[in-house]
């Protein structure tokens, strides 16, 4: 589902008005611009880096309205103040539905929300396979929520094996908060909170009084997440980091999960443990190398207790070297063992058999993504 026509002019309109003012505040394009006009038609790549700058300052959107430097109606000032709810970082374009698209959070606990897009399908936008990896930013728009306008893509289509895994998520965002389609999430009505509320009380009275086994496994989780994050934001990159986070998910979604058992500097360093062993961090001839025993002394731990930690993680997920579910997509064309699967009997490499049979492949979860098709980097309505 799209936006009406006069809706979309009227959202561009606002945004781009938001984003000179921001621009000429911030100062971060060095090119000087006249107009907002002038301005939505810089390149994307260029645009980006002021939506990035409002990131860091949402202050600037009470400022705009307050100015109101171009004399809007009161309308068009409180759909801009509604943008302070916006909703920015890492998505998986997961599922096309009637009226929205589903974007899943890439982040414990996993969030659903429903995305309406603006003048061009998301199929023109994003690609027609999914799920797809990217990042972008949310907005209320009308009682919908939109995205931005641009949008940064992952180089990577996803297998049979993270298909599964995302749509255990979805279900289980579903289930906790249902798809969101506004923003902020309107509030649970007083039964349903109350009815939480009795449920809470009660357990933690079974519990004499303790936090419930599921607070238990969020803060943990949540406490190896912080601590992985800034290790890969310091030591290794984005894509280090999204897998990790995946990594900890994974073992938080286990019943019982094990997190809770050890400490949270302990689990940080296994899991960027296992993600390295898989991606051969140890390779001097890798972007990136380190040695397993710094990203140990780098969470504080010693070597025998990040080998265990990361040799229990393998265990436990049956994780194996070069695993295509936890390789880096960049690493990913690279990897034989996400391209080798059996035809009559015989083992042959999907990235050298025709275009037609990769698409079967790929439609089947046999290949992460179709070889030779790559999403742009920036993608713009």
């Amino acid at each position: 589902m799209q936006l009406p026509l006069d809706d979309v002019e009227q959202f561009f309109r606002l945004h781009r008005s938001l984003m000179f003012f921001v621009n000429r505040r911030l100062k971060v394009i060095d090119k000087k611009i006249a107009t907002p006009d002038a301005y939505s038609g810089l390149t994307p790549e260029t645009r980006i880096e002021v939506h990035k700058a409002l990131l860091e300052r949402l202050d600037l959107i009470d400022a705009f309205a307050d100015e109101n430097p171009f004399r809007l109606s009161e309308e068009d000032l409180e759909i801009i103040r509604s943008w302070k709810h916006l909703v920015s970082g890492t998505f998986y374009a997961f599922r096309q539905l009637q009226n929205y698209m589903v974007f899943l959070t890439d982040k414990e606990p996993v969030v659903a929300y429903g995305v309406v897009a603006l003048f061009d399908p998301f199929e023109a936008v994003i690609g027609p396979y999914l799920p797809r990896m990217l990042k972008t930013t949310l907005l209320p728009f009308k009682g919908r929520i939109v995205y931005d306008g641009l949008v940064t893509g992952y180089n990577v289509f996803f297998g049979g094996g993270i298909k599964r895994r995302l749509d255990e998520s979805y279900k289980e965002a579903k289930a906790r908060h249902g798809i969101i389609t506004s923003l902020p999430p309107p509030a649970e009505t007083p039964h349903r909170a109350e009815k939480t509320t009795q449920k809470r009380a009660t357990s933690a009275g079974k519990a004499g009084g303790k936090s419930t086994a599921k607070e238990e496994v969020r803060r943990a989780h949540d406490e190896i997440v912080a601590l992985t994050d800034a290790f890969c934001r310091e030591h290794l990159d984005e894509e280090y980091g999204a897998l990790c986070r995946k990594l900890a998910g994974v073992l938080a979604r286990k019943r019982p999960s094990p997190l809770t058992r050890g400490k949270p500097e302990s689990w940080a360093s296994g899991i960027v443990r296992v993600v390295g062993w898989v991606n051969f961090l140890g390779d001097p001839s890798q972007p990136h190398h380190m040695k397993m025993t710094d990203i140990d002394e780098g969470f504080g731990v010693s070597e025998a207790t990040g080998s265990a930690k990361s040799r229990s993680i393998r265990d436990l997920l049956k994780i194996h070297p070069l695993d295509p579910e936890w390789t880096l997509p960049g690493r990913m064309e690279e990897n034989p063992m996400a391209w080798m699967i059996e035809v009559n009997g015989l083992i042959v490499d999907a990235r050298r058999m025709p275009r037609e049979f990769q698409e079967e492949a790929f439609r089947e979860g046999l290949i992460p993504y179709i070889p030779g098709h790559r999403a742009d980097e920036s993608a713009e309505e």
